[in-house]
């Protein structure tokens, strides 16, 4: 099954085009759901239905009767999610940590798991897309600062979860064994039995996120502003090992050739400032497509295919570019004298903030206030880094044999 998740700056028109490759998708012969996630949700307006958390078919005017449906698309409504499933869960935590003697204000704030929504909402869409047996499910994502929260919520959930409550139930278990009674004892054990299953729905939502068939699409509109933030955004998806396939420019100001009139000089001097920021989209190195500003907004699914069909050709619309390994490492001698190279695969802006550091077996990378802990293959854990380097096409760190290591 693929999984494609569009995201952008707020406005610049990632509904409409999520909206218009599931359509593409569909008439390709594929069963596609179109889902979104956005708070601000304004898919049903785009394809002209009214959408609940239930998928629902989307037809177009000219299908057929006795053609089958395959475009289908549902809205996530976070609040009922959070009544549903996490309410329970956060009483049972309130109740124990009270028990074992902490302030009831303090186990307020400690049960308040930071953007408990977004996760939810992650976790429905998993669920929608694996109850079943869709072809691909297209993701209509918040905007881009929303997206990169949920995105990176899953790794980040896991390790708030894990310093607060202890994978190993027996250490809980010593933490609390001044506590009289079996009933809280048995409490404990039905909490500790939910944050394992919350734990493991973190872990398959992580998996979900970085598996092969799971890749983001950024939406950008040729504009200086929007394209810096598309290619941090790149940076910030790329250092989370989250694949992204393709960039598609929306709002593309039309060639008014030899027209003549204020109207006209005016399209072109604005043609001329896009078509310097479309060649920095370029520069990104991935696919870009470009998208006419239209006239007339298209609604259901009808324009939105006609739309598809402009943005894709006769190519697939769900086909992406490859994934690259996040991490790469050379060998140049043998020996003592070896030399390693790490190329970490993060795509770097010049007036990016990058700060390393070697923390045991892990190289911490952070990349403008985003940070994640990268494991270091088995040969360079005895080994010490000996200088960095950033460039275009990622974070470059040498290496050499620890001599005190190597003498072991």
């Amino acid at each position: 099954m693929r999984i494609l998740m569009f995201t952008g700056k707020g406005g610049v028109g990632k509904t409409t085009l999520a909206a218009a490759t599931a359509a593409r998708a569909a008439s390709h012969g594929r069963e596609v759901l179109v889902v979104s996630t956005d708070p601000a949700h304004s898919l049903a307006d785009c394809l002209g239905v009214e959408l609940g958390d239930v998928p629902r078919v989307v037809r177009s005017p000219d299908t057929a009767e006795h053609d089958r449906d395959r475009l289908y698309a549902a809205e996530v409504r976070t609040r009922g999610l959070l009544d549903r499933s996490w309410s329970e869960l956060r009483e049972h935590l309130h109740t124990v940590l009270t028990g074992a003697g902490v302030s009831e204000l303090d186990a307020a704030e400690l049960t308040r798991l930071p953007a408990v929504e977004d996760l939810l909402a992650l976790s429905e869409v998993r669920r929608m897309a694996t109850e079943h047996q869709w072809d691909a499910v297209v993701v209509d994502c918040g905007p881009t600062a929303e997206t990169l929260r949920l995105l990176t919520m899953p790794e980040a959930l896991a390790g708030y979860l894990e310093r607060l409550f202890p994978t190993h139930r027996r250490v809980v278990r010593g933490m609390l064994a001044g506590i009289a009674g079996s009933d809280r004892t048995e409490r404990w054990d039905a909490v500790a039995e939910a944050l394992g299953g919350l734990a493991e729905r973190l872990k398959s939502l992580a998996e979900l996120l970085t598996s092969r068939g799971t890749s983001v699409r950024l939406v950008a509109t040729p504009e200086s502003v929007v394209a810096a933030e598309t290619r941090r955004t790149l940076t910030s998806l790329a250092l989370q090992q989250i694949h992204v396939d393709g960039v598609i420019a929306n709002r593309v100001v039309p060639d008014p050739g030899s027209a003549r009139g204020t109207a006209a000089a005016w399209l072109r001097t604005r043609r001329k400032q896009q078509r310097g920021v479309l060649r920095e989209l370029e520069q990104m190195g991935l696919p870009l497509r470009t998208v006419t500003h239209r006239a007339e907004e298209p609604v259901g699914a009808g324009p939105l295919l006609e739309l598809g069909s402009e943005i894709y050709g006769g190519t697939d619309p769900i086909t992406g570019t490859e994934r690259a390994p996040l991490i790469e490492v050379d060998r140049d001698g043998k020996g003592p004298d070896s030399r390693y190279t790490l190329r970490i695969a993060v795509p770097l802006t010049r007036e990016a903030e990058l700060d390393l550091a070697r923390i045991g077996d892990e190289l911490a990378v952070t990349v403008d206030g985003h940070r994640r802990l990268i494991t270091l293959p088995s040969v360079l854990r005895r080994c010490v880094a000996v200088e960095a380097a950033a460039g275009d096409d990622g974070v470059i760190v040498t290496f050499r044999p620890d001599p005190a290591q190597w003498m072991r």
